[in-house]
C-alpha cells in the first residue's frame, strides 16, 4: 500500500499520493540500469533548474526535467496497456481510486495529503 517515503500507493502500482494528488510512478518494466541513468539525468536537470541564472538556462533545464520524467514513464504516454486513462494530478477521491482512498486509514490519507514530493 505504501511506496517510497511511505506515500500511499494505489493497489495497481500506477500512482502514489502526495499533496492530495495522484502522481504517476516510474514504469516498473524499465531495466534497472536504464532507470538509474534516467534518475541521474533527472537529478542533474533539477539541480540545473535551481542553478539557472537566466530564463534561457531555466527553460533548457526544465525541458531536461521533462525529458527525464518521460524517459521514466512518469509523463507522456502511460506505460500500462489496459486502456485506462492517466489520472495523474487528480485528487484520489475524484478518480477511479475513490473507493480505495476512502478505505485507507486516517494516517495513510494524512500522509498522502500533507507530504511534499
Amino acid at each position: 500500500m505504501t511506496g517510497r517515503k511511505n506515500y500511499p500507493e494505489t493497489p495497481d502500482g500506477r500512482y502514489f499520493v502526495t499533496r492530495a494528488r495522484l502522481w504517476r510512478r516510474t514504469d516498473p518494466r524499465l531495466d534497472p540500469s536504464e532507470r538509474r541513468a534516467a534518475i541521474k539525468a533527472l537529478m542533474r536537470a533539477r539541480r540545473a533548474v535551481g542553478q539557472a541564472t537566466n530564463e534561457t538556462e531555466e527553460r533548457a533545464a526544465r525541458a531536461a526535467v521533462d525529458a527525464a520524467k518521460r524517459r521514466l514513464g512518469e509523463r507522456g504516454p502511460v506505460w500500462w496497456e489496459d486502456g485506462a486513462p492517466d489520472e495523474g494530478g487528480m485528487h484520489p477521491a475524484n478518480s477511479s481510486y475513490a473507493d480505495w482512498w476512502a478505505a485507507l486509514d486516517d494516517a495513510a490519507r494524512a500522509r498522502g495529503e500533507a507530504d511534499k514530493r
